[in-house]
Protein backbone atom coordinates (compact mmCIF):
# COMPACT_ATOMS: atom_id res chain seq x y z
CA UNK A 1 0.00 0.00 0.00
CA UNK A 2 1.54 3.31 -1.18
CA UNK A 3 2.23 6.00 1.54
CA UNK A 4 0.22 9.02 2.03
CA UNK A 5 1.19 12.64 2.61
CA UNK A 6 -1.01 13.42 5.27
CA UNK A 7 -1.86 16.47 7.08
CA UNK A 8 -3.64 16.98 10.68
CA UNK A 9 -4.91 20.33 11.00
CA UNK A 10 -5.05 21.91 14.63
CA UNK A 11 -2.49 19.37 15.39
CA UNK A 12 -1.55 20.48 18.84
CA UNK A 13 -5.78 20.51 20.51
CA UNK A 14 -6.85 16.97 21.88
CA UNK A 15 -8.17 15.83 18.83
CA UNK A 16 -5.29 16.33 16.32
CA UNK A 17 -2.89 14.76 19.22
CA UNK A 18 -5.46 11.74 19.50
CA UNK A 19 -5.33 11.81 15.56
CA UNK A 20 -1.36 11.32 15.41
CA UNK A 21 -1.79 8.58 18.23
CA UNK A 22 -4.52 6.55 16.42
CA UNK A 23 -2.43 7.18 12.67
CA UNK A 24 0.19 5.48 14.95
CA UNK A 25 -2.33 2.56 16.28
CA UNK A 26 -4.05 2.07 13.08
CA UNK A 27 -0.25 1.47 10.98
CA UNK A 28 -1.76 4.71 8.36
CA UNK A 29 0.58 4.43 5.79
CA UNK A 30 2.03 8.00 5.74
CA UNK A 31 4.80 8.76 3.67
CA UNK A 32 5.08 12.24 5.25
CA UNK A 33 3.17 13.89 7.88
CA UNK A 34 2.49 17.53 7.61
CA UNK A 35 1.37 19.27 11.39
CA UNK A 36 -0.51 22.36 11.41
CA UNK A 37 -1.57 24.64 13.41
CA UNK A 38 -2.49 28.51 13.89
CA UNK A 39 0.36 31.06 14.33
CA UNK A 40 0.46 30.61 17.70
CA UNK A 41 1.65 26.93 17.77
CA UNK A 42 4.05 27.60 15.36
CA UNK A 43 7.96 26.30 15.98
CA UNK A 44 6.53 23.56 18.47
CA UNK A 45 7.03 20.21 17.57
CA UNK A 46 5.00 16.71 17.98
CA UNK A 47 6.07 13.08 17.90
CA UNK A 48 5.03 11.23 15.37
CA UNK A 49 6.37 7.64 14.87
CA UNK A 50 9.02 8.26 17.02
CA UNK A 51 10.04 11.28 15.12
CA UNK A 52 9.99 14.96 16.24
CA UNK A 53 7.43 17.12 13.56
CA UNK A 54 7.44 20.77 13.83
CA UNK A 55 4.09 22.51 13.59
CA UNK A 56 3.63 24.86 10.52
CA UNK A 57 1.22 27.93 10.86
CA UNK A 58 -2.06 26.58 8.73
CA UNK A 59 -2.05 28.64 5.30
CA UNK A 60 -2.76 27.14 2.06
CA UNK A 61 -0.16 26.92 0.33
CA UNK A 62 0.82 24.68 3.17
CA UNK A 63 -1.42 22.02 1.78
CA UNK A 64 0.72 21.72 -1.87
CA UNK A 65 1.29 18.07 -2.16
CA UNK A 66 -1.17 16.97 0.26
CA UNK A 67 -2.89 13.79 -0.29
CA UNK A 68 -5.45 13.37 3.17
CA UNK A 69 -6.25 16.21 5.39
CA UNK A 70 -7.97 15.63 9.15
CA UNK A 71 -9.60 18.33 10.23
CA UNK A 72 -9.53 18.98 13.95
CA UNK A 73 -9.77 22.75 13.78
CA UNK A 74 -12.89 25.43 14.56
CA UNK A 75 -15.61 25.40 12.33
CA UNK A 76 -14.25 29.09 11.07
CA UNK A 77 -10.71 27.66 10.35
CA UNK A 78 -12.35 24.94 8.51
CA UNK A 79 -14.82 26.87 5.85
CA UNK A 80 -11.08 29.12 4.72
CA UNK A 81 -8.94 25.93 4.49
CA UNK A 82 -10.38 22.97 3.80
CA UNK A 83 -11.60 24.65 0.44
CA UNK A 84 -8.06 25.74 -0.42
CA UNK A 85 -7.35 21.82 0.29
CA UNK A 86 -9.28 20.42 -1.71
CA UNK A 87 -8.77 22.71 -4.57
CA UNK A 88 -4.98 21.77 -4.32
CA UNK A 89 -6.07 18.32 -4.43
CA UNK A 90 -6.08 16.59 -1.38
CA UNK A 91 -9.30 14.68 0.29
CA UNK A 92 -10.22 16.18 3.88
CA UNK A 93 -11.89 14.57 6.15
CA UNK A 94 -13.41 17.24 9.02
CA UNK A 95 -14.35 16.83 12.50
CA UNK A 96 -15.75 20.35 12.85
CA UNK A 97 -19.43 21.20 12.36
CA UNK A 98 -18.68 23.81 9.29
CA UNK A 99 -19.55 20.79 6.16
CA UNK A 100 -22.07 18.27 8.12
CA UNK A 101 -25.06 19.36 6.80
CA UNK A 102 -23.93 20.37 3.24
CA UNK A 103 -25.88 18.00 0.59
CA UNK A 104 -22.46 17.89 -1.12
CA UNK A 105 -19.89 16.82 1.51
CA UNK A 106 -21.01 12.94 2.95
CA UNK A 107 -21.23 12.70 6.56
CA UNK A 108 -19.91 9.49 7.61
CA UNK A 109 -19.56 6.82 10.15
CA UNK A 110 -18.09 3.86 8.68
CA UNK A 111 -19.65 0.99 10.42
CA UNK A 112 -22.98 2.69 9.17
CA UNK A 113 -22.92 4.40 5.99
CA UNK A 114 -19.17 3.88 4.60
CA UNK A 115 -20.52 3.65 1.01
CA UNK A 116 -21.54 7.26 0.84
CA UNK A 117 -17.43 8.52 0.89
CA UNK A 118 -17.53 7.92 -2.84
CA UNK A 119 -19.58 10.67 -3.52
CA UNK A 120 -17.51 14.06 -2.29
CA UNK A 121 -18.12 16.32 -5.08
CA UNK A 122 -16.32 19.10 -3.10
CA UNK A 123 -13.83 16.68 -1.73
CA UNK A 124 -14.51 16.76 1.87
CA UNK A 125 -15.93 14.29 4.32
CA UNK A 126 -17.37 15.26 7.52
CA UNK A 127 -17.23 13.57 10.49
CA UNK A 128 -20.06 13.87 12.79
CA UNK A 129 -20.63 14.90 15.98
CA UNK A 130 -19.33 13.00 18.63
CA UNK A 131 -22.62 12.13 20.52
CA UNK A 132 -23.91 11.53 17.13
CA UNK A 133 -21.65 8.51 16.64
CA UNK A 134 -21.63 6.73 19.65
CA UNK A 135 -25.44 7.13 19.89
CA UNK A 136 -26.05 5.58 16.37
CA UNK A 137 -23.60 2.58 16.46
CA UNK A 138 -26.20 0.37 18.88
CA UNK A 139 -28.93 1.95 17.13
CA UNK A 140 -28.23 1.53 13.70
CA UNK A 141 -28.26 -1.95 13.76
CA UNK A 142 -31.35 -1.94 15.82
CA UNK A 143 -32.79 -0.23 12.91
CA UNK A 144 -31.63 -3.08 10.37
CA UNK A 145 -33.85 -4.92 11.51
CA UNK A 146 -36.71 -3.42 12.22
CA UNK A 147 -37.37 0.51 10.71
CA UNK A 148 -36.51 2.96 13.24
CA UNK A 149 -39.13 5.56 14.09
CA UNK A 150 -38.52 7.47 16.57
CA UNK A 151 -35.59 8.47 19.16
CA UNK A 152 -35.71 9.74 22.17
CA UNK A 153 -32.57 10.82 23.73
CA UNK A 154 -30.48 11.86 27.19
CA UNK A 155 -26.55 12.43 26.68
CA UNK A 156 -24.18 12.81 29.51
CA UNK A 157 -20.85 14.68 27.73
CA UNK A 158 -17.91 14.87 29.66
CA UNK A 159 -15.83 17.97 29.68
CA UNK A 160 -13.56 16.53 26.94
CA UNK A 161 -16.21 17.71 24.22
CA UNK A 162 -15.30 20.93 25.21
CA UNK A 163 -11.64 20.66 24.29
CA UNK A 164 -8.76 21.09 26.03
CA UNK A 165 -9.92 24.36 27.65
CA UNK A 166 -12.70 21.59 29.05
CA UNK A 167 -10.29 19.26 30.48
CA UNK A 168 -7.90 22.04 32.13
CA UNK A 169 -10.87 23.94 33.80
CA UNK A 170 -12.47 20.71 35.24
CA UNK A 171 -9.15 19.44 36.66
CA UNK A 172 -8.78 23.04 37.91
CA UNK A 173 -12.19 23.52 39.51
CA UNK A 174 -11.64 20.18 41.54
CA UNK A 175 -8.73 21.18 42.61
CA UNK A 176 -9.62 24.14 44.23
CA UNK A 177 -12.82 22.38 45.75
CA UNK A 178 -10.78 19.70 47.19
CA UNK A 179 -8.27 22.50 49.11
CA UNK A 180 -11.50 24.63 50.28
CA UNK A 181 -11.55 27.14 47.26
CA UNK A 182 -14.14 28.76 45.81
CA UNK A 183 -14.31 28.18 41.82
CA UNK A 184 -14.43 32.00 40.78
CA UNK A 185 -15.21 32.28 36.71
CA UNK A 186 -15.61 29.54 34.87
CA UNK A 187 -14.60 29.18 31.03
CA UNK A 188 -15.53 27.69 28.69
CA UNK A 189 -18.60 26.45 30.90
CA UNK A 190 -21.32 28.81 31.79
CA UNK A 191 -21.12 27.95 35.42
CA UNK A 192 -19.07 25.26 37.43
CA UNK A 193 -19.43 21.76 36.58
CA UNK A 194 -17.61 20.00 39.14
CA UNK A 195 -19.79 18.56 41.18
CA UNK A 196 -22.38 19.82 38.85
CA UNK A 197 -24.02 19.46 35.59
CA UNK A 198 -24.95 21.67 32.76
CA UNK A 199 -28.23 21.55 31.10
CA UNK A 200 -26.57 23.32 28.55
CA UNK A 201 -24.12 22.51 25.53
CA UNK A 202 -23.83 25.19 22.71
CA UNK A 203 -25.66 28.08 22.19
CA UNK A 204 -30.04 28.01 22.42
CA UNK A 205 -31.33 28.27 18.86
CA UNK A 206 -35.02 27.36 17.55
CA UNK A 207 -37.62 26.20 20.16
CA UNK A 208 -35.31 26.68 22.82
CA UNK A 209 -32.88 23.70 22.01
CA UNK A 210 -28.94 23.93 21.98
CA UNK A 211 -26.97 23.50 19.00
CA UNK A 212 -25.71 20.68 20.12
CA UNK A 213 -29.69 19.18 20.41
CA UNK A 214 -30.34 20.16 16.73
CA UNK A 215 -26.55 18.31 15.35
CA UNK A 216 -28.20 15.35 17.01
CA UNK A 217 -31.52 16.01 15.49
CA UNK A 218 -30.06 16.68 12.04
CA UNK A 219 -26.86 14.19 11.42
CA UNK A 220 -28.64 10.97 12.63
CA UNK A 221 -31.33 11.54 9.59
CA UNK A 222 -28.46 12.25 7.17
CA UNK A 223 -25.99 9.63 8.24
CA UNK A 224 -29.07 7.30 8.39
CA UNK A 225 -30.94 8.19 5.32
CA UNK A 226 -33.86 9.08 7.36
CA UNK A 227 -34.91 12.10 6.96
CA UNK A 228 -38.45 11.61 8.20
CA UNK A 229 -37.43 9.49 11.82
CA UNK A 230 -38.30 11.53 14.82
CA UNK A 231 -35.63 12.62 17.32
CA UNK A 232 -35.72 14.73 20.80
CA UNK A 233 -32.48 15.35 22.55
CA UNK A 234 -31.33 17.01 25.72
CA UNK A 235 -27.53 17.14 26.03
CA UNK A 236 -26.29 17.59 29.01
CA UNK A 237 -22.88 18.37 30.16
CA UNK A 238 -20.94 16.27 33.18
CA UNK A 239 -18.30 16.11 35.47
CA UNK A 240 -16.36 13.40 33.73
CA UNK A 241 -12.88 14.05 32.06
CA UNK A 242 -13.70 11.67 28.79
CA UNK A 243 -16.12 9.28 27.44
CA UNK A 244 -19.96 10.44 26.82
CA UNK A 245 -22.74 8.33 27.98
CA UNK A 246 -26.40 8.61 26.48
CA UNK A 247 -29.97 7.38 27.70
CA UNK A 248 -31.89 6.30 24.80
CA UNK A 249 -35.48 5.35 24.11
CA UNK A 250 -36.19 3.88 20.56
CA UNK A 251 -39.22 3.02 18.72
CA UNK A 252 -39.37 0.84 15.60
CA UNK A 253 -41.63 -0.20 13.25
CA UNK A 254 -41.72 -4.04 14.41
CA UNK A 255 -41.53 -5.26 17.81
CA UNK A 256 -37.77 -6.34 19.27
CA UNK A 257 -36.92 -8.12 22.34
CA UNK A 258 -34.58 -7.43 24.68
CA UNK A 259 -32.98 -10.18 24.07
CA UNK A 260 -32.96 -10.02 20.38
CA UNK A 261 -31.88 -6.74 20.91
CA UNK A 262 -28.44 -8.03 22.56
CA UNK A 263 -28.19 -10.67 20.11
CA UNK A 264 -28.15 -8.28 17.59
CA UNK A 265 -26.05 -6.02 19.01
CA UNK A 266 -22.99 -8.71 19.98
CA UNK A 267 -22.31 -8.89 16.36
CA UNK A 268 -22.59 -5.20 15.66
CA UNK A 269 -19.31 -3.22 14.61
CA UNK A 270 -18.24 -1.18 17.24
CA UNK A 271 -20.03 -2.22 19.49
CA UNK A 272 -19.77 -4.25 23.17
CA UNK A 273 -22.46 -5.28 24.72
CA UNK A 274 -22.01 -5.34 28.57
CA UNK A 275 -25.93 -5.92 29.98
CA UNK A 276 -26.10 -8.15 33.40
CA UNK A 277 -27.75 -6.44 35.96
CA UNK A 278 -27.46 -9.53 38.59
CA UNK A 279 -23.60 -8.93 38.14
CA UNK A 280 -23.67 -5.05 38.58
CA UNK A 281 -22.22 -5.03 34.90
CA UNK A 282 -23.26 -2.33 32.58
CA UNK A 283 -21.39 0.43 30.60
CA UNK A 284 -19.79 3.43 32.62
CA UNK A 285 -17.15 6.53 31.34
CA UNK A 286 -14.84 5.15 33.12
CA UNK A 287 -14.40 1.40 31.43
CA UNK A 288 -15.03 3.05 27.94
CA UNK A 289 -11.92 5.63 28.18
CA UNK A 290 -9.35 5.45 25.64
CA UNK A 291 -10.69 2.86 23.73
CA UNK A 292 -12.57 2.78 20.09
CA UNK A 293 -15.65 0.46 21.16
CA UNK A 294 -19.30 1.71 22.17
CA UNK A 295 -20.37 -0.34 25.44
CA UNK A 296 -24.11 -0.45 25.29
CA UNK A 297 -26.26 -1.97 28.67
CA UNK A 298 -29.43 -1.43 30.26
CA UNK A 299 -31.01 -3.07 27.61
CA UNK A 300 -35.23 -3.16 28.26
CA UNK A 301 -38.34 -2.60 26.94
CA UNK A 302 -39.77 0.74 27.28
CA UNK A 303 -42.82 0.78 29.83
CA UNK A 304 -44.76 3.75 28.71
CA UNK A 305 -45.17 2.83 25.18
CA UNK A 306 -48.68 2.86 24.40
CA UNK A 307 -49.84 -0.52 23.39
CA UNK A 308 -48.79 -1.77 19.60
CA UNK A 309 -45.94 0.66 19.77
CA UNK A 310 -42.34 -1.39 19.72
CA UNK A 311 -39.86 0.68 22.05
CA UNK A 312 -36.73 -0.37 23.77
CA UNK A 313 -34.70 1.77 25.92
CA UNK A 314 -30.50 1.35 26.89
CA UNK A 315 -27.78 3.35 27.90
CA UNK A 316 -24.48 3.56 26.44
CA UNK A 317 -21.12 4.75 26.83
CA UNK A 318 -17.88 5.88 24.57
CA UNK A 319 -14.62 7.47 24.72
CA UNK A 320 -15.44 10.67 23.13
CA UNK A 321 -11.99 11.90 21.97
CA UNK A 322 -11.39 8.27 20.11
CA UNK A 323 -14.36 6.95 18.37
CA UNK A 324 -16.58 9.92 18.83
CA UNK A 325 -13.71 12.42 16.90
CA UNK A 326 -10.46 11.11 16.20
CA UNK A 327 -10.68 7.16 15.41
CA UNK A 328 -13.61 8.15 13.36
CA UNK A 329 -11.93 10.43 11.22
CA UNK A 330 -9.06 7.81 10.97
CA UNK A 331 -11.28 4.96 9.62
CA UNK A 332 -12.70 7.27 7.28
CA UNK A 333 -9.34 7.95 5.87
CA UNK A 334 -8.56 4.73 5.57
CA UNK A 335 -11.60 3.85 3.29
CA UNK A 336 -9.47 6.36 0.92
CA UNK A 337 -6.42 4.28 0.71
Amino acid sequence: MAGKVVAILGVTGVVGTQMLRCLEERDFPVSRLVALASARSEGKTVTFCDEEIAVREATPEAFEGVDIVLGAAGDAQARELLPEAAARGAVCVDNSHAFRLDPDVPLVIPEINAGDIVDRPRNIIANPNCATIIGLLPIFPLHQRSSLKRLIVSTYQAASGAGMPGLTELQRETKVLSEGGEVGATDPFAYQLAYNLIPQIGGFKDEAYTSEEWKMQNEGRKIMHLPDVRVNCTCVRVPIMRSHSESITAEFERPISPDEAREILSSAPGVRVVDDPEALRYPMPLDTSDQDLVYVGRIRRDLSAPDGVSALTLFCCGDQIRKGAATNAVQIAEYLV
